[in-house]
């Protein structure tokens, strides 16, 4: 049998997490296979009942702000001008946010989150055009809360809550709490759920199923693609929330979020799809598209926008 390649060699984010197989070496001679790309198709500006799109938002983990703005982040996201864009993997405390995003004045209304005791780890954040009827932190529970992962809005006919799931990390250490969170958080949305329909978005750390990233086979028992994690996922949908993507693309291959810096895994386009929105059954009628924006550059993860009519 050949050997296989080397693991956790792919960290899926900051949190120095899951490894991912890259593919194998190419045989001397052989031409290597052209990757094979997505294309994110033209926006779906209707939904299935005939309304229009009246509400743009758009999610980024930008894996460092400070570094993400150097990089002319803020240009994207003005010419994207989403209604509400949401980040993750700020790793910036409040204090230390640019100027460039704090004086923004496209969004009078940010919201920032950061870990409490670890400097440059985890983080969040919402910047909207129109101010939230409500706005809170975390799910409710100190153990995740400290680690500032959570910020909710409400808005007149749904709550949005952007998150950055805990990575199981390198060699899973993380693996029993991440199971933890999944429990946590599924009963912390489905108590949202109750009172109002609600769009999920950001980086949830899991690959859902085998289309959503490139090499399955060799990530099994890797962060972010563990039976565990998949079974998370696969029960936050049963609770009554979909993924918008594999609703409107349920058989669209090769389209991912994330993508390691490490052997050119972007410019072949070796990924994951990581990021999401799901939405409560209630919106689902409204949606109109869900886009993955992969040629924004800035980060190891693209932008995702969702376009919906409420």
């Amino acid at each position: 049998m050949p050997k296989r390649a080397k693991k956790n060699e792919e960290a899926v984010d900051g949190e120095t997490g899951n490894g991912a197989e890259p593919a194998k070496k190419e045989k001397k001679g052989k031409e290597p296979e052209a990757p094979i790309l997505y294309e994110d198709p033209p926006d779906k500006m209707t939904s299935k009942d005939g309304r229009a799109a009246n509400m743009k938002i758009t999610s980024w983990n930008v894996d460092g702000l400070r570094a993400w703005v150097k990089k002319k982040g803020l240009d994207w996201v003005r010419k994207e001008d989403p209604d509400v864009i949401c980040l993750q993997e700020t790793k910036c405390a409040e204090k230390a946010l640019p100027s460039e995003i704090t004086d923004m004045p496209e969004y009078p209304h940010k919201y920032w989150a950061a870990s409490e005791g670890k400097e440059g780890y985890s983080g969040v954040a919402m910047l909207c055009k129109s101010e939230p009827l409500n706005v809170t932190y975390g799910i409710g529970k100190e153990e995740h809360d400290k680690e500032g992962r959570v910020i909710t809005a409400e808005f007149p006919s749904f709550f949005l809550v952007t998150a950055y799931v805990p990575n199981a990390s390198r060699g899973l250490v993380r693996l029993d709490y991440r199971k933890t969170w999944d429990v946590d958080f599924r009963a912390y949305l489905s108590d949202l759920d109750k009172r109002k329909p609600l769009v999920l978005c950001g980086d949830l750390n899991v690959a859902h199923q085998e289309i959503d990233l490139k090499n399955p086979k060799g990530n099994r028992k890797n962060a972010g693609f563990t039976p565990e994690e998949r079974e998370g996922f696969t029960e936050l949908l049963e609770a009554g929330f979909t993924d918008s993507f594999r609703a409107l693309y349920p058989e669209q291959a090769n389209a991912y979020t994330f993508w390691t810096y490490m052997m050119n895994a972007r410019a072949k386009n070796v990924g994951w799809r990581l990021d999401y929105f799901l939405l409560s059954s209630a919106l689902l009628p409204g949606l109109c598209d869900s886009k993955i924006r992969n040629t924004a550059m800035g980060s190891d993860h693209c932008p995702i926008t969702l376009y919906l009519a409420v």
